[in-house]
């Protein structure tokens, strides 16, 4: 189910008016879906079945902490990055016997931290990252359960700053390697070997990508386990996709090309149960913009128009600052009206008002053409949004909103110059 529709022409989230909700908490202003985020989670953990496994929402994805509470409310566990990311954790209710440590770069009061809190295990990147936790356990009188953070060498296509399994990429430890990297691990007397851990991309849409990591990564784990190092926990990782093109289908608003984003996270977890299950762990997945992205949007208002002689120009009150997404990837964004009033359809490019010639949300998109004081809501936001978001140009941070049924609720509110 689409949460965010169309209601005799005005854009609604559940059961709240985007246009009444813009009146009420200003502009630009986040809106997320609360049933959306539920629903997600539900048919996540519905799709493994009876598959003995366990699901951490990656944190990063959307870290407001009531969205966090909501989906800790769940059952889910907790992937996180940093110390920061873990207080939210704390705080919105994840036990921390079901919240992992990603990332490359683990400070020495991070891990100390994360091991007095006692979570389950620390997802390691590197020999050195490996003696480090060793000497802060130690130091601790305490034993810290790790995975090892495999490097499958697979190419799961999408842009690159995205890619987190080839080779060249910053993450994990050549697949090839394992064996000696854990082997080393058992002889640290502060260190709990639990199993391995990967995680192949992000907004992955062949189903071959992910079958083609399944099929290595549960191999790695006979080749492992049958040379003696324990495999209780195979994390698989996350990179599920989400639909961002032709997400919203109305008469009144241009056709998108949905191209290949057609495989959602419950069907890629799906088709690959079977192989997984061979491994004979518990399996973990890392759901993070397929739990929330579609869940959230971005309500903006038009302050001008801006003809260059033949390219007109849609400037809003939202900007890179607020979402970054389309500067940083070029990701595509679905954008429309608040109101449909049958306007013609034209090409625009819709900026903000940063001044940065890469703050744009669109460009030369077919969009209803709109007029000053009039509002877009910029769909499927609600990962990597406000998670990103910055103070550039001096620029406050927007309020987000969480809608439940026909209620909505400031679940952070606008900042102020006091703020900055």
């Amino acid at each position: 189910m689409n949460h965010f529709h169309y209601r005799d022409g005005s854009l609604w989230c559940d059961g709240a008016e985007m246009v009444q909700l813009l009146r009420e908490y200003g502009s630009p202003l986040y809106v997320y879906s609360s049933q959306a985020i539920v629903e997600s989670c539900r048919e996540i953990e519905g799709a493994c079945g009876d598959l003995r496994h366990c699901v951490y929402y990656a944190v990063k994805a959307n870290a407001n902490r009531e969205i966090l509470r909501l989906i800790a409310s769940q059952g889910l566990g907790a992937d996180i990055g940093s110390a920061g990311e873990l207080h939210l954790a704390l705080q919105a209710g994840f036990k921390p016997s079901s919240i992992t440590f990603s990332g490359v770069g683990k400070r020495d009061d991070e891990i100390a931290m994360a091991i007095d809190t006692g979570i389950l295990a620390f997802n390691i990147e590197s020999r050195q990252e490996l003696e480090v936790i060793e000497q802060v356990a130690a130091a601790r009188g305490a034993k810290a359960r790790i995975l090892l953070r495999v490097n499958l060498d697979i190419d799961a296509g999408g842009h690159r700053y995205i890619s987190t399994s080839l080779k060249h990429n910053k993450f994990g430890i050549p697949w090839h390697h394992a064996e000696e990297e854990l082997k080393h691990a058992m002889t640290l007397p502060h260190i709990q070997v639990g199993g391995i851990h990967s995680h192949i991309g992000s907004q992955i849409t062949k189903r071959d990508v992910f079958h083609r990591a399944a099929r290595r990564i549960v191999g790695l784990v006979r080749e492992l386990r049958a040379s003696g190092i324990p495999m209780d926990d195979m994390d698989f990782g996350g990179g599920f996709a989400v639909r961002y093109h032709g997400f919203l289908q109305d008469p009144a608003l241009p056709v998108e090309s949905q191209e290949s984003e057609d495989l959602t996270a419950p069907e890629a977890i799906r088709s690959i149960v079977p192989v997984l299950r061979d491994a004979g762990c518990r399996i973990s997945f890392q759901p993070g913009r397929s739990i929330i992205a579609q869940a959230g949007a971005l309500a903006v208002s038009v302050l001008y128009r801006k003809q260059m002689d033949k390219k007109p120009f849609v400037i809003v009150d939202g900007g890179m600052n607020d979402l970054i997404r389309p500067s940083l990837y070029g990701s595509h964004h679905q954008i429309v009206p608040l109101r449909l009033k049958g306007a013609p359809h034209e090409n625009v490019d819709v900026v903000g008002p940063v001044c940065e010639s890469g703050d744009f949300f669109a460009q030369d998109r077919a969009l209803p053409r709109v007029e000053r004081g009039d509002s877009l809501a910029i769909l499927c936001a609600g990962a990597y949004g406000f998670v990103l978001s910055s103070n550039y140009n001096a620029r406050l941070r927007v309020a987000e909103v969480l809608v439940e049924g026909s209620a909505a609720r400031v679940v952070r509110p606008r900042e102020t110059f006091a703020d900055l």
